[in-house]
């Protein structure tokens, strides 16, 4: 996994340094969406000298070369984040306890959206989070 992430990035042009390496380990590491902090806190173990700075760099970075998903968490102002691996997907996003979990597929027609945007605009990719809640805030509401 952490080879076919590296390889990707460096096929598109990108240096791989010991930050981006300690990320993409953390990010593979972590329980399911880490938080910026939360992989920072976890890279310090063993590097603590790196600083929160240098983990959004990076993780926008990875996100801009396809390799981390991020998915926005409503009404918290929090990002959180995934290795994109596997198949394009989105996530569910409940807005009771902020949990997101993977949509298994994507519902999205790239060439649906294409014709929305018009000749003078090329898509390149699409992120998409649906929110609303899950079972247990709904049955709590």
């Amino acid at each position: 996994m952490m080879e076919d992430i590296i390889k990707k990035l460096k096929d598109k042009g990108c240096k791989i340094t010991p930050q981006r390496r300690a990320v993409i380990q953390s990010l593979a590491k972590l329980a399911k969406f880490p938080t910026a902090l939360e992989l920072c806190n976890d890279i310090r173990q063993a590097n603590p000298e790196i600083g929160l700075d240098t983990v959004y760099r990076n993780l926008n970075l990875l996100a801009d070369m396809g390799v981390v998903n991020q998915i926005n968490l409503p009404g918290k102002d929090t990002k959180v984040f995934e290795l994109a691996l596997g198949k394009h997907h989105h996530h569910l996003v409940c807005l009771g306890c902020g949990k997101a979990n993977c949509l298994d597929y994507c519902p999205v027609d790239e060439q649906e959206l294409q014709k929305a945007a018009g000749s003078k605009f090329e898509i390149v990719g699409h992120s998409l989070e649906l929110y609303g809640y899950c079972q247990k805030c709904r049955t709590a509401k």
